[in-house]
């Protein structure tokens, strides 16, 4: 059967019969629109009358999946159709998203839900296969290989990990769980009876997907979460539909500024931006015009300013843009080590650039190369010099690994070629078939000479170690960081 999407999903409903119903749905992608698509999809399968006894919803961390199962293979006492559903599912997560798993457990922290806390951080050590003594305080930085000193302090890590414990939380085997379910699929259930899934991630690499999609149907309800501009169009739209829906059901209007300031307040938050917009309809009462003086009237900001926002401003060496965002992003309780590593990441990104165009790979280039030159001329002389810094990463490891006598012990991966994180993590075109950005990372790059960029690294140095050893004000040591990169430069050349 098809993958459809959400705005496909009315149609497929209408007019459907009992048995032309799928066994079993996949639903993906944003919470609240997944969440709308599945409470759409059990109202066609089961009358409100019938619903109390044929629909069973399951919370979907891994160890109910077996639940899951057993319930879909059982009959329904008073109804001749039964649904069980498996919500916010854990079973798709893959290695690919352990990044994003880790953000979100701290988001959900920050957020004082522990609970949610700690469903994100099961579901990581899950895909990671690691026990919570991996995890310890002493083995961490060994076993979960990510940047977790961006998200500050781990001592939220900590707490976490003692909340599982306390309420003796296991961290189930996804693999099997995932298995069980595909042989359950492929098998089929009993007639009459269906399995919905609902998960925020899914990894369409998985033979579970594939499964579904022969035996069922996979309802796509993913937003991009970028900030390309095909991105922002995508969010508007989802956000222009969601207003429509519920400004027709009150007989409300609203123009197009009053729409902009009630964006600037929420951002791309489906669910804040629907109460919000639920509060500026009680507010207006009677009167069918909702105005942008009603949003500021009514409206605290919520939105989230995406670091990316930031670290664009610095590379922009744009002052009062880059400390409007440090006060925004502080404000939404980012740890000031986080702020740190992305303004560190890309001051090591312009670095790289500054070596690119210094490089006999980079002589073509200059400022006003256009975007379509660019990518005929410009990107494979980048992926050139990417493999040639690569190559030399690995000479230096290798010389490294003989002084320090490494090469002498005995390796775990029996042949396997050990890939350096450096030199995945020392490129400029990580994806080579979207080239704007590295377009774009140059242009910024012309607004720094070499010597700047050191000097700023010295700098990142120094408010790093003040950050971490001494107890000054970190917005302050962050305020001075960001002045003294956004300085005017006098005389400053490309080079």
């Amino acid at each position: 059967m098809p993958e459809i999407n959400y705005k496909e999903l009315n149609n497929y409903l209408k007019d459907r019969k009992a048995g032309e119903f799928a066994p079993v749905y996949l639903i993906y992608g944003q919470e609240m629109l997944y969440k709308n698509s599945l409470e759409a999809l059990v109202h066609a399968l089961i009358p409100e009358s019938q619903r109390s006894m044929g629909y069973e919803p399951v919370e979907g961390t891994n160890e109910n999946i077996k639940e899951a199962i057993e319930r879909s293979n059982t009959y329904s006492l008073l109804s001749s159709t039964k649904v069980v559903a498996i919500c916010d599912s854990k079973i798709f997560y893959s290695k690919q998203d352990q990044g994003e798993l880790l953000e979100k457990a701290k988001q959900a922290y920050d957020a004082n839900d522990i609970k949610k806390a700690a469903k994100y951080f099961l579901s990581l050590l899950s895909v990671l296969n690691l026990s919570y003594d991996d995890v310890s305080k002493a083995n961490r930085t060994k076993t979960i290989k990510l940047d977790i000193e961006r998200l500050g302090d781990d001592q939220w890590i900590d707490k976490i990990v003692t909340f599982c414990m306390e309420n003796s939380l296991a961290v189930a085997s996804q693999e099997d769980n995932a298995a069980l379910l595909q042989h359950a699929v492929e098998k089929g259930f009993p007639k009459g009876n269906h399995l919905i899934i609902t998960t925020d991630m899914t990894d369409k690499r998985r033979k579970l997907f594939k499964i579904i999609l022969e035996q069922g149907m996979i309802i796509d309800c993913s937003v991009p979460t970028g900030d390309r501009r095909a991105d922002r169009m995508a969010q508007e739209v989802v956000l222009s539909e969601r207003m429509n829906e519920i400004l027709g059901q009150s007989g409300k209007r609203m123009d197009k500024n009053a729409y902009m300031a009630l964006y600037e307040m929420t951002g791309f938050d489906l669910r804040t931006f629907s109460n919000n917009l639920q509060k500026l309809i009680s507010y207006v009462g009677d009167r069918k015009n909702i105005t942008a003086d009603d949003v500021q009237s009514v409206l605290k900001r919520t939105k989230k300013d995406p670091i990316y926002d930031l670290t664009n401003a610095v590379s922009e060496r744009n002052m009062e843009t880059s400390l409007f965002f440090l006060d925004t992003l502080l404000a939404d309780n980012l740890h000031p080590l986080q702020v740190l590593a992305a303004i560190t990441n890309q001051i090591r990104r312009l670095l790289l650039v500054k070596d690119f165009v210094k490089s006999p790979h980079g002589r073509e280039w200059h400022g006003g190369v256009p975007f379509h030159e660019f990518k005929s001329r410009i990107m494979p002389a980048i992926q050139a010099y990417d493999v040639d810094l690569q190559g030399q990463l690995e000479t230096w490891d290798r010389m490294l690994s003989k002084h320090t006598g490494k090469d002498d012990q005995p390796s775990k991966t029996k042949g396997k070629k050990k890939k350096l994180r450096t030199a995945t993590d020392l490129v400029i075109a990580k994806n080579p078939k979207n080239p704007y950005p590295v377009y774009q990372m140059l242009l910024k790059s012309e607004r720094f000479a070499m010597d700047e960029l050191i000097a700023v690294l010295e700098l990142l140095s120094q408010t790093d170690l003040s950050l971490k050893s001494t107890r000054q004000n970190p917005r302050l040591l962050l305020e001075k960081l960001i002045l003294f990169i956004c300085q005017e430069q006098n005389n400053v050349n490309s080079g």
